[in-house]
């Protein structure tokens, strides 16, 4: 995601309103941590009542995340040997501000392990890194009924985008516009490759 290297952080973080305190390193995911990764993607598509909707297989994930030029990043929150969370995000640009930003596409703690500075813990790491590599934005979407994220995210200070709606284009309908052009079937050209 750049030339600028982003260290591990490691945090000792005492909620205030417990006595809960966890030891924990937020870390770059590594090739042995996709099995995990894969099973909180399944944990957070059954929370958000999505689960048959989850296609990703452990080979598809290790390739996102450890291709020459990947298309995902991870970090995950581990005390010892145990993962308590991840934050899977990807590059976007805005062409408002010209820069680059960081897209979180999952934000998932185990339950056991929620309130305890875990998921602001993966947040604090990603609002480092884009201001390490002087970028302006981190965002991300949240379902409309999850008020326990929304007052989370809301006490940190991010603002929720009212004002837009976000559209997807996915499956038949997808193929359908796809096919709809009369124009030019090859919208590639000779070049079948479409880089990010």
């Amino acid at each position: 995601m750049g030339t600028k290297r982003v260290s591990n952080a490691r945090t000792r973080f005492r909620h205030p309103t417990t006595s809960n305190t966890v030891e924990m390193m937020i870390r770059a995911a590594l090739p042995n941590d996709v099995p995990i990764l894969v099973q909180l993607i399944r944990d957070l598509a059954a929370y958000e009542r999505a689960l048959d909707e989850v296609r990703i297989t452990e080979e598809v994930l290790g390739e996102a995340l450890f291709a020459p030029e990947p298309g995902l990043f991870a970090r995950v929150a581990v005390s010892g040997d145990d993962v308590l969370g991840m934050a899977l995000y990807h590059r976007n640009f805005s062409t408002w501000t010209g820069t680059a930003g960081i897209y979180l596409e999952d934000l998932y703690v185990r339950p056991d392990h929620r309130g305890r500075g875990v998921g602001r813990s993966l947040l604090v790491e990603l609002a480092r890194l884009a201001v390490q590599m002087d970028w302006r934005r981190v965002e991300w979407s949240v379902l409309d009924w999850n008020e326990s994220a929304i007052e989370f995210y809301r006490s940190i200070g991010a603002v929720a985008m009212d004002e837009w709606t976000r559209y997807r284009l996915a499956g038949d309908a997808l193929r359908d516009f796809a096919g709809a052009s009369e124009v030019d079937e090859s919208p590639l050209g000779n070049d079948q490759r479409m880089t990010p």
